[in-house]
């Protein structure tokens, strides 16, 4: 069977057409891009036409790279971004541009609710977040988080909000413009931090709507992502070059790539980078852990969970330095290669390029050390002021050390985020490593240094989130079991073991790099404290 999946993402979408059989093959992507639109009071906001667009001509490009007939789908489905924020009125149509989970104009509103009390945790009041974890082991403890979004619309633009039909998030806005059908998935319906999921009462919570002070009318039909949402309708079916009536599915990137990594045991490990990064455990019962800013947050199958802890920007910070270091001036780049180079000939991508570049400084990068907070940081501590840092650079450095001090920050940091789940939680010796960032075997040998432990990868590893979502299709639409399906189709690619000999440097230097933040928190706050960008 051939499946469409739209991995809908923070700048980009990867339409994938996968083939199921006895295993899964990818016949054919298409990558299309859209804007992230940053402004200084803390918005991060996209574009539905810009978003429709994308999936429009990727569609067209699949079909037409792959031979494939628009007949012989059998289904779709979104595998998206999480904790954005889309108001639609009755018809569905979107009625101001959609907020990113980046998004965080809405401190105030946080700051006016959760700030209030006599006793405090984590900044929160605790009577509020011991209502949330009665209900959900979890609790609104970030301006970025949906809720805020929500309230910062009704307070700043009341127009709007009068037109309210429903609050969705980005994948149920995607299923809502193909199917015509209004509804939430569970993961992202969790993903609000109003939704109950405690067992024979799974669903919105009327206590935490009334706490938070939302519409009731506001919240849509709930169902599961195994559930189909709909049939494609006539329009989209014209628009997308593909038939009317295809089942059509969604759900959030984080439900589906534990499933696409093969992470289907509880106390399986997986760690992505992709735009962001995280760390989960797939669990089957919830933990929480507020002062790192961990919970478990709803598998695509009932019952289970990903005790999830997020780096905001992980790739977004090699992109970073690829753009300001290695392109806008003359560097790395450009010392071993003029632009009439054919360098694409030797290297797929820039990146691989810059990854044997960053072999050449050695583990440590001579001592200079990065902290991957270009956007703030949600966990294990939450502050929108935190920055990013180049620390200890002296005369003897060069961009190389600058450029590898970038991949060890973001490894320190996933180190960091993993040793504050095993507080609470087992995490697995061995750990699927996914994503984009699972690409260079560079970075993968330096994870696996950094922390200890033996990663693997697996095939297609930047298209894992479609693949989990692919899977799920197909258990959706044959009606089997989706973590069994996902252990007999992902195996295991490659391995990466620890080299001791790297240990004592990376020792050393990751001990200073979580004392950055505490160093560092109050210049932070200085530079940037009620500046949002």
């Amino acid at each position: 069977m051939y499946i469409i999946i739209y991995d809908f993402g923070t700048s980009s979408v990867k339409t994938c057409l996968f083939k199921i059989d006895s295993q899964i093959h990818l016949t054919a992507g298409s990558t299309a891009e859209y804007g992230l639109y940053i402004s200084d009071d803390g918005g991060a906001e996209q574009d539905t036409e810009e978003w429709w667009a994308a999936i429009c001509s990727t569609t067209h490009d699949l079909l037409e790279k792959s031979g494939v007939k628009p007949e012989e789908i059998e289904g779709m489905a979104f595998c998206s971004q999480m904790q954005g924020a889309v108001f639609v009125d009755k018809n569905g149509n979107a009625l101001r541009r959609p907020m990113n989970y980046l998004d965080q104009k809405g401190f105030k509103e946080y700051k006016d609710c959760m700030g209030r009390g006599i006793i405090k945790v984590s900044g929160c009041s605790l009577y509020k977040l011991l209502r949330n974890l009665r209900v959900n082991y979890a609790g609104s403890t970030s301006a970025k988080d949906p809720v805020w979004k929500y309230k910062w619309v009704e307070n700043n633009e009341p127009e709007v909000f009068k037109k309210i039909y429903k609050w969705l998030d980005i994948g149920d806005y995607l299923v809502s413009r193909c199917t015509g059908r209004i509804v939430m998935t569970a993961d992202t319906a969790f993903a609000t931090f109003l939704y109950d999921t405690r067992k024979g009462k799974e669903g919105w919570n009327k206590g935490l709507l009334k706490l938070y002070k939302v519409d009731p009318s506001h919240m849509p039909e709930i169902i599961d992502c195994t559930d189909k949402a709909g049939g494609l309708t006539k329009e989209a079916a014209r628009e997308l070059g593909l038939v009317e009536g295809i089942p059509v599915y969604g759900g959030g990137d984080t439900t589906f790539v534990n499933i696409g990594a093969g992470c289907t045991a509880p106390g399986d490990t997986h760690i992505y980078v992709g735009t962001s990064g995280w760390v989960s455990t797939f669990m089957d019962h919830q933990a929480v852990d507020i002062n790192a800013m961990i919970t478990g947050v709803l598998s695509a199958k009932r019952g289970y969970f990903n005790y999830y802890a997020e780096l905001e920007t992980a790739g977004k910070c090699y992109e970073w330095v690829m753009n300001h270091l290695a392109l806008d001036e003359i560097g790395v780049f450009l010392s071993s290669a003029t632009v009439t180079d054919d360098i694409e000939s030797k290297y797929k991508s820039l990146y691989d390029y810059l990854s044997k570049e960053i072999e050449k400084s050695p583990p440590g990068a001579n001592g200079v050390i990065f902290t991957p907070w270009l956007h703030g940081n949600r966990c294990p501590f939450e502050d929108s002021d935190a920055g990013g840092i180049f620390f200890n650079i002296r005369i003897g450095n060069g961009k190389r050390d600058m450029l590898r001090a970038v991949l060890e920050g973001i490894c320190y940091h996933l180190r960091w985020l993993l040793e504050c789940e095993e507080k609470k939680v087992k995490t697995s010796d061995t750990i699927r490593f996914v994503g984009g960032g699972a690409l260079s075997p560079v970075t993968c040998q330096m994870l696996a240094d950094i922390t200890g432990r033996t990663i693997e990868t697996v095939k297609n590893t930047q298209e894992v989130g479609a693949i989990g979502t692919a899977l799920v299709v197909t258990a959706g639409i044959k009606g089997t079991d989706v973590l069994e399906l996902s252990r007999r189709l992902v195996k295991a690619d490659k391995t990466y073991v620890p080299n001791p000999e790297n240990k004592e440097v990376y020792e050393r230097n990751y001990k200073v790099f979580r004392n950055l933040y505490k160093s560092n928190a109050s210049n932070f706050r200085a530079l940037n404290g009620g500046v949002r960008i």
